[in-house]
């Protein structure tokens, strides 16, 4: 039994792409890359399928932008926090060579 062929998302793309041209047949398309007519239309159909997903920004990428941003808000408020603590300890210590 022969062993299916993987083609990456880069190389079917690509493939699609030509076939969007129309400067080539399908048929001539298939035998350039040795792939059957009937997988180059399931990848066209696929791509077509997906292609106003390219355009949009999806809720729970919105909402994984909200929650780092807000992640990122408080790592900024914990590290003012921390560097006032040390400068404090510094300070009250008598090790901090810079008093003001």
């Amino acid at each position: 039994m022969a062993k299916q062929k993987r083609h990456s998302a880069t190389f079917k793309s690509q493939v699609v792409l030509e076939m969007l041209k129309e400067e080539k047949t399908v048929s001539q398309i298939a035998a350039e890359y040795g792939i059957h007519p009937s997988q180059l239309h399931r990848w066209k159909r696929q791509a077509l399928e997906n292609f106003p997903q390219l355009f949009t920004e999806s809720q729970a990428l919105q909402q994984q932008a909200q929650a780092h941003q807000q992640q990122l808000t408080e790592l900024y408020a914990e590290i003012g926090k921390l560097t006032t603590q040390v400068e404090w300890l510094k300070k009250k210590s008598g090790l901090d060579p810079d008093p003001r």
